[in-house]
C-alpha cells in the first residue's frame, strides 16, 4: 500500500519568493507587492449560507500567494504556477458577466466587480502560487479571488482591506466574481472565512442579510491542542465542481421552498421551529406544507443543520468532544441522505474514519467530490489518513491527499 501524501503549507517567505520569481520571469519586471489569502475548512453548517443560516469555518495555513502590479490601461494578464508557460489575458473595458473563460475568470472578475461598484480600478499583471489543493472543496477559488481583492484594494488605494467591516466590500466583489463571471454559485461562506478568520478561532458566521458586518460574525475559540485533538482534512481527489448545475439546483429548490412557505429564507423556518414548544412537531408541519419529497428533504437538511451549528459551538466550548463528534456525524448523514451531495469517496472516507476512532467525521464544502474532515485524538491524523488511503486503493479510487487543519489567520499583505 502506498503511503498517503500530506500537503504542507507554503511558508510565507517561500510564497513571496516563488510568486515574485514567477512574476519576474513572466512579465520581465518586479511586482508592486505580494499578498495572500487562505483556503478554508468549514467545521459545520453546510449549504446554510445561501439560506441566511449559520456556518462555522476556519482558515487554513494553506494559502494562495499573488504577486501583482497595477497597469495604466484596462488590460489584465495572469499566470499561475499550475501552468506557468501560459498567460491568460483579458480587457476590463466593456467586459460583461461570463466574458472570461477558464481559471482567469476568478481574478479578472474581482476587478470587473469592483469597477461595477464605481471604484477606479484598472488593469493589472499578476502571478499566482498556491498550496490550496485544486478541486478539493477547501476553497482554492476563494483564496484566489480574496487575495486578488486585497491586492487591488491596496494598489488602487480603495481603503477597505484594513478593517473587518471594510473587508466586506472586498468579499462582495469576490462573491460576484465567482457567481457572475466564473459561473460558480457561492453563498459567501468561503470568502468571509478567507478574509475574516483569526488565528486560533472559528468564525461563527450569521448569514442573515439584515445584519451589519459588525453583527454577523463572532470569533469562537478553536484550540484543538487544549483538548488533545487534531482535525484531519482529507482531499478524496474525487472530482469537485460547483458550476455543473447541481449546486445551483439545490439553491433554487431552497429559494422555491421559502417562497411556498411565505418566508424570506429558510433561516426564518429554522428559528421558528426551534422556538416552538414542540420543535419536532413544528418541523413536521413545515415539511408537510411542501409539495414533494425532494423539497422536503432539502429543507429538512437546512433547518436541522443550522441548529447543529449552534449546538456544536456550545459543545466544543464546554469541552464535550463526544457531542461535537456526534454533530459532525449527523451533519454528514444529512448531507448524504437529505441533501444528496456526497459521492462514494466521501462516504467511504467518513466511514473508515468513524470505524477507526474518530469522534466524528463529515464531508466539508459544497460536496459532489472534495474533502472530509475528521476529529481525532492528537497524533492520530497520519494513521487515520493512511487507513482511508488503503481502503481507497482496495476500491480503485484515486489516492487521497491529507493536510492538518489548523485555525489560521485571514488574508494579508506579505511584501
Amino acid at each position: 500500500m502506498a503511503q498517503v501524501a500530506f500537503i504542507a503549507p507554503i511558508e510565507a517567505e517561500e510564497g513571496v519568493d516563488r510568486s515574485t520569481a514567477l512574476f519576474e520571469k513572466t512579465f520581465g519586471e518586479k511586482p508592486e507587492g505580494v499578498w495572500n489569502a487562505p483556503g478554508r475548512v468549514n467545521l459545520i453548517g453546510e449549504h446554510t449560507d445561501y439560506n441566511a443560516g449559520l456556518c462555522l469555518p476556519i482558515a487554513l495555513p494553506h494559502r494562495t500567494y499573488i504577486a501583482l502590479k497595477p497597469r495604466t490601461d484596462t488590460k489584465v494578464r495572469v499566470v499561475s504556477d499550475v501552468d506557468p508557460d501560459n498567460v491568460a489575458e483579458a480587457d476590463l473595458e466593456g467586459l460583461e458577466a461570463g466574458g472570461v473563460k477558464g481559471w482567469a475568470a476568478y481574478p479578472v472578475g474581482v476587478a470587473w466587480a469592483l469597477r461595477l461598484k464605481g471604484f477606479n480600478v484598472k488593469g493589472f499583471d499578476a502571478a499566482f502560487v498556491s498550496c490550496v489543493p485544486l478541486g478539493s472543496g477547501l476553497s482554492s477559488s476563494a483564496a484566489m479571488t480574496c487575495s486578488t481583492a486585497l491586492a487591488l484594494d491596496d494598489v488602487y488605494g480603495l481603503g477597505y482591506g484594513q478593517s473587518d467591516a471594510g473587508r466586506v466590500t472586498l468579499i462582495n466583489a469576490a462573491i460576484k466574481s465567482e457567481n457572475d463571471m466564473a459561473g460558480a454559485s457561492t453563498g459567501g461562506l468561503d470568502q468571509n472565512a478567507s478574509m475574516r478568520c483569526t488565528e486560533g478561532h472559528a468564525l461563527l458566521l450569521d448569514c442573515r442579510p439584515e445584519l451589519t458586518p459588525l453583527e454577523n460574525v463572532s470569533q469562537q475559540p478553536f484550540d484543538l491542542k487544549a483538548h488533545g485533538l487534531e482535525l484531519l482534512a482529507l482531499d478524496t481527489q474525487a472530482p469537485h465542481q460547483l458550476n455543473d448545475g447541481q449546486y445551483a439546483e439545490r439553491r433554487a429548490t431552497c429559494e422555491k421552498a421559502a417562497e411556498i412557505l411565505k418566508v424570506p429564507n429558510l433561516r426564518y423556518c429554522a428559528d421558528g421551529i426551534m422556538k416552538a414548544g414542540d420543535p419536532f412537531q413544528a418541523l413536521k408541519e413545515t415539511l408537510d406544507a411542501l409539495p414533494d419529497e425532494n423539497m422536503k428533504r432539502r429543507v429538512r437538511h437546512v433547518v436541522t443543520e443550522i441548529e447543529r451549528v449552534r449546538t456544536f459551538v456550545h459543545a466544543f466550548a464546554d469541552g464535550d468532544i463526544e457531542q461535537a463528534g456526534r454533530l459532525f456525524n449527523a451533519s454528514h448523514d444529512s448531507l448524504a441522505t437529505d441533501y444528496e451531495v456526497t459521492v462514494p469517496e466521501l462516504d467511504v472516507a467518513v466511514d473508515v474514519a468513524r470505524r477507526n476512532g474518530a469522534y466524528g467525521a463529515r464531508m466539508t464544502g459544497g460536496g459532489f467530490g472534495g474533502s472530509i474532515i475528521a476529529l481525532v485524538d492528537e497524533g492520530r491524523s497520519q494513521e487515520v489518513a493512511q487507513l482511508i488511503a488503503d481502503e481507497f486503493e482496495r476500491r480503485g479510487f484515486h489516492a487521497p491527499r491529507a493536510l492538518a487543519a489548523v485555525a489560521s489567520a485571514s488574508a494579508s499583505r506579505n511584501a
